[in-house]
């Protein structure tokens, strides 16, 4: 199966169920692609002692996974991509969605 999982909250625990799930998809042999939208890429900074979402998103991309950051969501906060997060378009949002089986937003 295509998991396309959008990511469109800044709650801590929530991104990180979210890349969790993404990493479990991965590991039953499904292929997985993650699109940050809104607050969604924010998650870069998001870690607490308890929730590691950045440790998550690093096993989800080590594993195969790719994620892509909204470009005019980031600029209204000022903020680039990053390696792991490459600054990403309403027609990456696009194909993403093409591409995938299904579809879940968090």
């Amino acid at each position: 199966m295509n998991l396309g999982i959008v990511i469109y909250s800044n709650d801590t625990e929530t991104v990180w169920n979210a890349f969790r799930l993404g990493v479990f998809a991965l590991v039953k042999d499904d292929a997985v692609k993650v699109f940050l939208f809104a607050k969604g890429v924010e998650c870069e900074s998001l870690d607490t002692n308890q929730f590691k979402v950045t440790e998550q998103m690093k096993t989800l991309v080590d594993n195969g996974g790719e994620i892509f950051a909204c470009g005019t969501c980031l600029k209204l906060r000022h903020s680039e991509g990053s390696e792991m997060c490459p600054l990403s378009t309403m027609q990456d949002l696009y194909n993403l969605i093409k591409w995938s089986d299904k579809i879940v937003t968090f």
